[in-house]
């Protein structure tokens, strides 16, 4: 179970927004490459990284951030937000990303993501984030009419390596992970799947290591990390199997 700690870009700072809405950023670092550094020296050992100019203008903005980023850590790194074309997914492998995440093309043009799937073997995840039980695209500025079962059924045997289910609803907001409908994702699927969005406390943690949830790969932490309301090595400890960490 990975505990991946995010961090989102907007003008080349480390921000978090609430809702997916940018004028809600709150600044927590303005040095992207320093707050990769710090969350590998906590002991992470993967990085969650979203461009969300990128997202809203469907090309990558914040490039210089992220290959700072690659170059200050040696965590894999995983990125999302204005990824849309074969050139652009081939672009940044190259630049040393682990995987890159494919959101607002997978609604657009899931053959797309199959063709990136067979290119770049378990180097593809799809973002699927969702208001109200359906899938929204360009930065989360619209709304499709898509379910999210639905779209990630599409990628059935398709070779993604995983698919990152956030709740807008919660995202930024710390009221905890939408664990139902995360959960229910996972059992419909094969495709191994990370929890994003809202993820507040230890107590989430520790739901992460409950039976129900074993079919994920993970969650995504972001504004629990910035604020201290998680402490990093009790997260690790509990995700890790020690119980004598667990509150």
């Amino acid at each position: 179970m990975i505990l991946f700690p995010a961090i989102d870009l907007k003008d080349g700072q480390c921000v978090r927004l609430k809702h997916g809405d940018m004028a809600t950023a709150t600044i927590y670092n303005d040095d992207p490459a320093a707050q990769a550094k710090a969350f590998e020296q906590q002991g992470f050992e993967w990085l969650h990284v979203v461009d969300l100019n990128g997202a809203f203008k469907g090309q990558s903005v914040n490039s210089a951030a992220v290959g700072a980023i690659l170059k200050a850590t040696k965590n894999p790194v995983q990125l999302g937000g204005g990824i849309r074309t074969l050139e652009q997914i081939e672009d940044w492998l190259d630049r040393g990303l682990a995987r890159v995440i494919l959101g607002t093309v997978a609604v657009r043009d899931p053959d797309l993501v199959k063709q990136a799937c067979k290119a770049f073997p378990g180097k593809v995840a799809v973002g699927i984030d969702a208001k109200g039980g359906k899938v929204a695209v360009e930065g989360w500025a619209e709304a499709s009419s898509l379910g999210v079962i639905e779209l990630a059924k599409k990628f059935e045997g398709a070779g993604v390596a995983a698919i990152i289910y956030t709740d807008i609803d919660r995202d930024g907001v710390l009221t905890g992970i939408n664990w139902d409908a995360t959960i229910d994702l996972a059992e419909a699927v094969s495709i191994p799947v990370i929890a994003s969005g809202g993820l507040a406390s230890i107590a989430d943690i520790v739901r992460m290591t409950m039976p129900d949830a074993q079919k994920l790969e993970g969650a995504i932490s972001g504004r629990a990390l910035y604020d201290g309301r998680i402490d990093p090595a009790e997260a690790l400890a509990i995700l890790q199997g020690r119980p004598e960490t667990r509150p």
